[in-house]
């Protein structure tokens, strides 16, 4: 969980927590949320469409995130996305998990 292959692509599991960490900013529409993430990483991530949208209305389904329809930067209508109380607890309860298994690999990719 938590890398990319070469070709950039994200590995199952780590979605969720980079959406959540994306939206911990503030609210953002769907395209910022991706835009946010392959910036952040220097662009080593990228976030399909066909990946993020579906887990944003997972997530908004299951209460960790809400969203309203708005007007994007391009005066387009989009539908914005923010953390809930629930998604936020999400974010620091994956924070801390993510610290543990990263420092986990890298004792066990650094052991001779």
């Amino acid at each position: 969980m938590g890398q990319t292959s070469d070709s950039g692509e994200l590995i199952q599991g780590t979605l969720e927590m980079l959406i959540l960490k994306a939206l911990f900013r503030g609210p953002l529409h769907g395209y910022n949320v991706a835009e946010w993430i392959q910036q952040t990483s220097q662009q080593m991530l990228k976030v399909e469409e066909g990946a993020l949208y579906p887990a944003l209305h997972r997530m908004e389904l299951r209460g960790l995130l809400k969203s309203k329809w708005g007007t994007s930067d391009n005066n387009r209508r989009a539908k914005f996305y923010e953390l809930t109380v629930e998604g936020q607890k999400k974010l620091n309860a994956e924070a801390q998990r993510w610290a543990r298994l990263s420092s986990a690999v890298a004792f066990v990719m650094q052991a001779s």
